[in-house]
C-alpha cells in the first residue's frame, strides 16, 4: 500500500498507479512510452456538440460530489480503481490535491471527471457519463476553467482517439517531462474562479466539422 505523499511523488516523477482489477489489492506503477494531454483553453468541439450544449439545461459544480464522480468512474465492467487507490483519491480530495468537475441534470449526477492537482499540472485520472456526452461536457469546462486558474498542463495518461478528436496531443515520455515540470512549478489554483458557463466554454473552444 502506499501513501497519498508517495502517489503525489509519483505523479511529480512521471509515473501513476494503477489496479489490474477492482478486486485486486495491488497497485502497480506505470510509466508509458507515450502520454497523452489535451489543450488548456479549450477542446475542439462539433458541430452537433455545440447545438447539444445550446440546447441542454445541465448544470456544472466543481467539488460538489468528488465520491460521487469517483464511485461513477469505478463503475463498470472493468476498472483499475480499486478500493486502496479510491481510499487515496478521498485522501487527497480531503487535502485539496484533488479534485472533480460535476454535470448534474435536476438533482441528478450524470457525468463528471477527477483528477489530481500540482501546481500548475493537472492529472486527469477517469471520468464518466451516464448520459450522452455528459462526461465530454465536463472536459470541455474543465479545460476552460484550467487556463482560468493558471494551469498550463492538463494530462489525460494515455492518448485515445477519442481524446485526439477533442484535441489531443500524443507526447514522447520525455517531452511530457519537459512539459511537467515548469508546469509543477507554477502557482495555480483550480478552486480560484467560478466555472465557465457552457456560453463561455463554447466562445472559447474551436468548432471542428
Amino acid at each position: 500500500m502506499i501513501s497519498a505523499a508517495q502517489l503525489l511523488a509519483g505523479y511529480a516523477n512521471g509515473i501513476f498507479p494503477m489496479a489490474r482489477a477492482a478486486d485486486d489489492p495491488e497497485l502497480l506503477w506505470f510509466e508509458p512510452r507515450t502520454r497523452g494531454i489535451l489543450p488548456v483553453g479549450g477542446l475542439h468541439v462539433s458541430r452537433s456538440m455545440r447545438r447539444h450544449l445550446r440546447r441542454c439545461d445541465w448544470t456544472l459544480a466543481l467539488n460538489r460530489d468528488f465520491d460521487g464522480v469517483l464511485a461513477g468512474c469505478a463503475d463498470r465492467d472493468e476498472t483499475w480503481i480499486n478500493a486502496p487507490l479510491a481510499q487515496l483519491y478521498r485522501e487527497l480530495h480531503r487535502g485539496g490535491d484533488a479534485h472533480s468537475i460535476e454535470v448534474n441534470d435536476g438533482a441528478a449526477l450524470i457525468g463528471g471527471v477527477f483528477g489530481v492537482t500540482i501546481g500548475g499540472a493537472f492529472f486527469g485520472e477517469s471520468m464518466f457519463s451516464a448520459r450522452s456526452n455528459a462526461s465530454k461536457t465536463a472536459l470541455m469546462v474543465l479545460s476552460v476553467h484550467l487556463a482560468r486558474c493558471g494551469f498550463t498542463l492538463f494530462d489525460t495518461q494515455f492518448p485515445t482517439a477519442h481524446l485526439t478528436s477533442l484535441g489531443g496531443q500524443t507526447l514522447s515520455q520525455a517531452a511530457y517531462l519537459r512539459r511537467l515540470f515548469p508546469a509543477m512549478q507554477r502557482l495555480a489554483d483550480i478552486t480560484a474562479r467560478p466555472l465557465p458557463s457552457l456560453h463561455e466554454v463554447m466562445q472559447a473552444s474551436t468548432q471542428t466539422s
